[in-house]
């Protein structure tokens, strides 16, 4: 298979979107395609490849659920029991609610997010005045200690994503082994899988060397070198490269296993990638959560399967369609432009598809064509339409004022893109209307209009 284009598109998501570096990997039945671009380190200039270790941050989820499994299979845990039957001194959340370990693994205890993760993130990196120094998973305990009151929703009916529910897993995972939860995994999935070099701990990532030095992203759009938060676990802790997250995808493409080393029955890869719990967000349509998986259950026809990762300064995408035997991992050391629509971008043309039609990249071509300056009749009024990230602004300044009105999307189409606004406590409906040569919008008494060159480009640009 020719992958030419792939790097071609990568280095143009790189330069647009401001990434230091990314690393892929692609397998597609017995094909792999595996590279690093741009800059692990921008200060000495160390190219990314693919043995370039990065944070995959909430894919390590995926690890512990199937921890999780492994141990149901052994029979060490029920998944449908209640959490508190594997702790000692469990919060009064776990005593007073049915919260099951089902529950922990699809997010859908009824306790939304109690924000630990980023408070710990952000006080690590030294972005925000919160500082949470969690250090032991025994921590998660004492900082749960009112998320009873917390709770809204009956467990099993509504979905919050909450890392601490993975934390207590990564617990339960040490505390039925006699293991911690890191020697587990080592033990029973990265040590079957060959995944020699991916690691918790710093010591281990900074003897290694090839590690991406992590970035951020300042207003101005300058990178600004920045730490990393080592020292989460079993919701997010895991450092790896995309030589091993391949291995990685292929044992779930394989139905659990890889080179005839079984990790796990086929059955329990079913009942991970099982739609359990349906999400409240739509990119593609239909999301759910199954086990430490997020599943699409229609990508052009096709089953996706995978999990986001982001500790701020690193960021990571798994996915794959079993049925096509294809699979990708994206990592970086920056957050910026999603990964995953990177990734579904490349996966529509794996395909064989029209890449266009996804509902982000349909979304963004449209809204970077309403920008710009509009007038009315005989230019005796502007307005400057902007786009900032995915909301559109309308502006409307003079020398002494500048009234910013954000513009909430309803429906984008190709030839007319509506929006609602509010303007003090009046609410308007605005539609674009685009055309070959012109798009024009209406804004109370006024007509405004921005004239296209025949190319459907702004005349001049």
């Amino acid at each position: 298979m020719d992958f030419s284009w792939v790097d071609g598109y990568i280095l143009d998501v790189i330069s647009r979107y401001r990434y230091p570096s990314i690393a892929l990997g692609i397998v597609s039945g017995d094909e792999v395609y595996l590279r690093g671009y741009g800059f692990r380190d921008l200060t000495r200039m160390l190219p990314a490849d693919e043995y370039t270790l990065y944070g995959v941050g909430s894919i390590t989820k995926s690890f512990t659920a199937l921890a999780i499994l492994q141990l149901y299979k052994k029979g060490l845990i029920d998944i449908y029991s209640r959490v508190d039957k594997y702790i000692d001194n469990p919060p009064k959340v776990f005593k007073e609610y049915n919260i099951t370990i089902h529950n922990l693994l699809t997010h859908s205890s009824g306790v939304p997010a109690l924000a630990y993760a980023e408070a710990y993130i952000r006080g690590a990196l030294q972005l925000s005045e919160e500082w949470l120094p969690i250090i032991e998973s025994e921590d998660i305990f004492s900082f749960m200690d009112k998320a009873h009151e917390w709770v809204s929703a009956e467990p099993g009916t509504k979905f919050y994503y909450l890392n601490e529910g993975y934390v207590i897993l990564g617990h339960i995972i040490s505390r039925l082994t006699g293991m911690t939860y890191e020697e587990y995994i080592y033990n029973n999935i990265l040590d079957k899988l060959k995944m020699d070099r991916s690691y918790f701990e710093r010591d281990m990532v900074e003897a290694d060397g090839n590690w991406a030095k992590p970035y951020i992203l300042d207003k101005e759009k300058n990178f600004v070198e920045s730490g990393f938060p080592f020292g989460i676990t079993s919701d997010g802790g895991l450092i790896s490269n995309v030589v091993d997250m391949i291995k990685y995808i292929k044992m779930y493409l394989n139905r659990g296993s890889l080179d005839g080393v079984e990790v796990i029955d086929r059955e329990y890869i079913e009942l991970m990638e099982k739609p359990h719990i349906k999400m409240p967000y739509e990119v593609l349509g239909g999301e759910s959560y199954g086990y430490g998986l997020m599943i699409t259950p229609d990508f052009y026809g096709y089953k996706l399967v995978g999990h986001g990762g982001s500790v701020l300064v690193h960021t990571a995408y798994m996915g794959y369609i079993p049925e096509k035997k294809l699979g990708i991992i994206l990592l970086s050391n920056i957050s910026s432009f999603r990964l995953s629509y990177i990734a579904f971008y490349l996966l529509a043309k794996l395909l064989d598809r029209d890449p266009s039609q996804l509902p982000f990249i349909k979304g963004e071509y449209i809204l970077e064509k309403l920008k710009g300056t509009y007038h009315t009749y005989k230019n005796t009024m502007k307005a400057y339409v902007d786009k900032n990230g995915s909301i559109l602004t309308i502006t409307f300044k003079d020398k002494y004022r500048e009234d910013i009105i954000p513009l909430l999307p309803i429906k984008i189409d190709d030839d007319k893109a509506v929006f609602k606004a509010n303007v003090s406590w009046r609410e308007y409906l605005i539609e674009f209307n685009i055309r070959e040569d012109y798009i024009d919008f209406h804004f109370e008494r006024y007509r405004f209009i921005k004239e296209l060159d025949k190319s459907g480009h702004l005349s001049g640009i």
